[in-house]
């Protein structure tokens, strides 16, 4: 180990786990692995799917950088895990990591608190379908409240369509929400300690309904617009929004909201994410790049906030 990365002790890199979103996580915590070695940190890979939490607790570790993404790695298990082993680990706590997971709680909890987020209704097999399309009105965003990556998610356009997009979702979460379609770009806020980093902008390739999966992770025709575009003064407003959304929810260190500002620039919040993606196609790294930081020092900068 390096002489300046002895204060960092022994660290464990979480990738991969058991959720739906395991090949992002892999590609991430291998990132994030490659990083740390580069700078002479003792970083050592560890993967929940293949390996116990007794293999975590004899590895002698002195704190954990979590790229697991979904179930298992993001919603507070592995947090409540690392908790009991004594082990500081980055991100958000046991708390704000399941709520943020939710995203239904998480827009009750911004409701309550007076933040924008879109209209929503939650679906089950027994809502009247019909209602809710009149009540939300056309399009309908349909997703299963626990879950990431968009797995499961889908753009409803039609009357009579919204029954069908519940049940694609419900195969992945019982709790599905129904969201009402903001009718203007998305963009997302990446949060490093107390900072929000430059927004980016996402421009969705033609034909492309929403950011899916796809769009997230394979194509490479998604352009990523940072500068934003907005004007200093409505950027320094979202920005400020978004370090509000992370932290009512409880959110500490690192994470990333996303946001959509409709025609009459009104932002609304989507969703919090406690645990983000940390691949080539990733918008927290990006970010931090627009900022002045390498994806290297990114990673370290992360880690460190673990000393605290």
């Amino acid at each position: 180990m390096a002489a300046d990365m002895k204060h960092l002790g022994k660290v464990v890199v979480l990738l991969g786990g058991t959720s739906a979103e395991r090949p992002v996580s892999l590609k991430s915590g291998e990132a994030v692995l490659g990083a740390l070695t580069r700078l002479g940190v003792d970083a050592h890979g560890f993967d929940p799917a293949r390996q116990s939490l007794g293999d975590l607790a004899a590895g002698d570790f002195d704190r954990a950088f979590i790229s697991l993404h979904g179930r298992f790695g993001e919603d507070g298990c592995m947090q409540g895990a690392l908790e009991l082993l004594q082990i500081p680990y980055t991100g958000s706590g046991v708390m704000a990591s399941a709520l943020a997971m939710d995203k239904w709680r998480t827009k009750l909890i911004w409701r309550a608190a007076g933040l924008p987020t879109a209209a929503w209704r939650i679906l089950n097999a027994n809502s009247d379908f019909a209602a809710v399309e009149r009540e939300l009105g056309l399009p309908i965003f349909v997703k299963p409240a626990r879950e990431g990556s968009s797995i499961g998610m889908s753009k409803v356009k039609y009357a009579g369509e919204l029954q069908a997009a519940y049940q694609a979702a419900a195969e992945h979460d019982p709790l599905v929400l129904a969201e009402q379609f903001i009718d203007g770009p998305e963009y997302t806020a990446a949060i490093l300690g107390n900072t929000a980093l430059p927004l980016i902008r996402l421009e969705l390739p033609q034909a492309t309904e929403f950011y899916d999966f796809e769009a997230k992770y394979i194509r490479n025709d998604t352009q990523y617009h940072c500068p934003s575009g907005l004007s200093d003064t409505q950027e320094a407003a979202c920005q400020q929004l978004a370090l509000e959304a992370f932290r009512v929810i409880g959110c500490r260190d690192w994470g990333r909201v996303d946001l959509m500002i409709n025609r009459a620039g009104q932002p609304f919040l989507l969703e919090v994410n406690t645990s983000p993606g940390m691949t080539d196609h990733s918008l927290v790294p990006m970010a931090a790049r627009a900022a002045g930081k390498d994806f290297d020092a990114l990673c370290l900068e992360i880690l460190e906030l673990t000393l605290r």
